[in-house]
């Protein structure tokens, strides 16, 4: 079939990624424009998430390029950039439609989470710009409708490109980390992004962790006595006398000066969507640990990590089962949806059958469930274990199995 033939020759389609970067974005572009392109779509990237639509616009044809999605990371580039915010009087609504029409773009495809694809789903809405949206977040925290089946239960859960990959990243840093805290000793307190959600942090006990403290479960002056003697008898037991744990940086920790559960803030600056900067909560609890057990405890925050790298397998193959169902919903012209997994399923298993789609303005955000978590161990439970063993490869944990005899002096 020639060009001239196809079902949306003539017609352009945009993909921009907004938010923080996924090691899935660039996978997720590259699926979206190869499916959009057979169906006969010219598409265009925009630069800079919202922002490439403002002003002059930022936009580059991607049609007939190459493009290498198993890099980590938006060739696009990202902001927080809200199409709805106001700054010295300036209409952004009305500049991003100008530009929608200058460019020629018919349909616009909006990769990110819930502040980026609820912005999209504004502007259907109110503007009518034919939108779909794509999922994006290493936090795993969007409300997708997706269902994991463990034995009898049935666990409302999600599985969002990025996370995945992220989720290796933050295993087999927290499997690293175990050498230097044995080597000396200590207990390590490992901070991992999760503002909300743990999602992302208790994978850290698929390489290891030994406790996992989540943002669902606020750290009162009452959890936290618990919390100390559980750290001392895991250390004592240990045989090794060391200890990992993995603390999301969105746990409340309570403060003895304000008598108050609260987040720990990096700085007070907050971005265009109302988020302020969380970090620092490991130190806190580190130094509590050292001052109230008198054991050698040190923070590590992992930071960027867990967003670097590669796309590994599973976020690739899901990207382009997902990007079969935008497929599908451009063929039916279904905008203001987004393609979302139904099921909870192993790699061989991602196919566009186990996909639906849920509307844009109403994701959400979804906490870890109460059945993946264990508040009185400070651990993951077999059902989270079972969650992860179908969306990461099993872990390698390295160990130094030793029990040297010990020597007696002669006299």
């Amino acid at each position: 079939m020639g060009m001239d033939n196809k079902l949306f020759h003539g017609k352009t389609l945009a993909i921009l990624s907004g938010g923080g970067d996924t090691p899935a974005i660039n996978s997720s572009i590259e699926a979206v424009r190869n499916r959009a392109s057979i169906l006969g779509y010219k598409v265009y990237g925009i630069r800079q998430g919202w922002k490439g639509l403002l002003g002059d616009g930022q936009v580059i044809d991607l049609t007939c390029q190459p493009y290498n999605g198993l890099y980590g990371g938006t060739a696009l580039n990202s902001s927080r950039t809200n199409p709805f915010s106001s700054k010295e009087g300036e209409n952004r609504v009305e500049q991003i439609l100008r530009n929608l029409e200058r460019y020629g773009i018919d349909v616009l495809v909006t990769i990110g989470g819930d502040d980026t694809n609820g912005a999209a789903k504004k502007l259907y809405e109110t503007e009518g710009i034919p939108v779909i949206g794509f999922p994006k977040t290493i936090d795993n925290d969007l409300r997708t409708r997706t269902m994991h089946r463990y034995g009898n239960q049935e666990i409302e859960a999600v599985v969002c490109p990025g996370f995945p990959s992220a989720a290796r990243t933050v295993a087999r840093l927290t499997s690293m980390l175990r050498t230097t805290t044995e080597s000396h000793n200590r207990v390590m307190v490992m901070e991992v992004m999760g503002r909300d959600a743990g999602w992302l942090t208790a994978t850290a006990a698929h390489g290891g962790a030994d406790m996992v403290l989540v943002p669902e479960c606020p750290m009162t002056r009452e959890r936290k006595e618990f919390f100390f003697e559980r750290v001392k008898e895991l250390y004592m037991r240990n045989r090794k006398r060391c200890l990992m744990i993995a603390v999301s940086e969105g746990v409340r920790w309570h403060d003895e000066k304000t008598g108050k559960a609260d987040v720990v803030y990096a700085s007070s600056e907050t971005d265009e969507y109302g988020h302020a900067r969380l970090g620092g909560v490991s130190g806190v609890i580190a130094h509590e640990i050292t001052a109230r057990l008198g054991l050698d405890a040190r923070a590590q925050v992992s930071g960027y990590y867990a967003r670097s790298g590669e796309c590994r397998e599973y976020d690739r193959r899901l990207t382009s089962t997902l990007g079969d169902k935008v497929v599908d919903l451009l063929l039916r012209k279904a905008y203001g949806q987004m393609p979302v997994l139904k099921n909870v399923v192993p790699y061989n298993e991602l196919e566009e059958f186990n996909t639906s789609s849920i509307d844009m303005g109403s994701i959400g955000n979804i906490p870890l469930p109460d059945a993946y978590y264990d508040k009185n161990l400070f651990h993951i439970t077999d059902a989270y274990r079972d969650f992860l063993g179908m969306v990461m490869e099993p872990m390698h944990i390295m160990e130094f199995d030793y029990d040297f005899p010990v020597v007696l002096p002669k006299a």
